[in-house]
């Protein structure tokens, strides 16, 4: 949970992360990546974590604000459970919205939500999303429809190969690399909650320059680095590897129908 300045929402965000816990039956953990924040979120982070023993909340410090995507990053690398998630610390995202799909990980390895009351947000944020949703369909051969929300994903798709992203950018870094390395994946309905205070960071032109960088990166790293092109594919023991080592098992018999060869 990325926080940077969010003391009027990171609590909200927090109680609202343990009452999803709770719904569905997960044991989890919340680990608050304080940003740099010069606010008072450090501190209700911490008064929030001494009485909570049935979750464990733990926080994450940057002296100084070093970016969404490193933010995710360095709660990923602290993080101890098999499945990892963004969750914002501004309250925009319902944890319920997504963990209600947990039960897909048996199935994939990673479950992307798409928005579908798209009215809660700025038409003009809708529409440079729909435009930088094509550019990314297009340039890379995939076919989402909404990257930049509270992915789940199965934690060794990341450990694996971290987002270098530092910004905005991360989530959609971290998708197009999954798909490209084999990795199954589900898309499901989500629902934007209203803001609870404060205005988005994530539309700017420092964030617009940020995104343009890390998408060239990106294109060169898919493109034109064959070495990795060639080891991409999918971690031992996930559910990605684990359908293609029967894939490769099954051949066709002389009449057409599968036999175990």
């Amino acid at each position: 949970m990325p926080a940077l300045n969010e003391a009027d929402n990171i609590e909200g965000a927090i109680r609202d992360t343990l009452e999803a816990f709770s719904e569905y039956g997960l044991k989890g953990e919340i680990i608050v990546v304080n940003d740099g924040s010069t606010d008072e979120t450090a501190k209700i982070v911490d008064e929030l974590a001494g009485p909570e023993p049935a979750h464990l909340i733990r926080m994450v410090h940057h002296r100084t604000p070093r970016g969404l995507g490193m933010a995710f990053r360095d709660g990923t690398m602290e993080a101890r459970g098999d499945v990892v998630a963004f969750m914002p610390g501004d309250g925009e995202n319902d944890p319920g919205e997504i963990m209600r799909y947990f039960s897909l990980m048996d199935q994939v390895d990673m479950v992307v939500p798409f928005v579908y009351n798209k009215d809660v947000r700025p038409k003009s944020r809708n529409l440079i999303s729909t435009v930088f949703r094509m550019i990314v369909n297009l340039t890379f051969g995939v076919n989402f429809n909404y990257t930049n929300g509270t992915v789940l994903y199965r934690r060794v798709i990341l450990n694996s190969n971290p987002n270098r992203s530092r910004g905005f950018f991360f989530q959609t870094e971290n998708v197009v690399r999954a798909v490209w390395s084999g990795y199954l994946f589900a898309e499901v309905p989500y629902r934007l909650e209203v803001r609870g205070a404060g205005e988005s960071k994530a539309i700017s032109w420092k964030s617009l320059a940020e995104v343009i960088r890390n998408y060239l990166a990106l294109i060169k790293e898919i493109y034109l680095s064959p070495e990795k092109r060639a080891s991409r594919k999918p971690a031992p023991g996930t559910v990605s590897d684990l359908r293609r080592r029967e894939t490769q098992d099954i051949g066709f018999g002389v009449e057409g129908k599968y036999s175990r060869e």
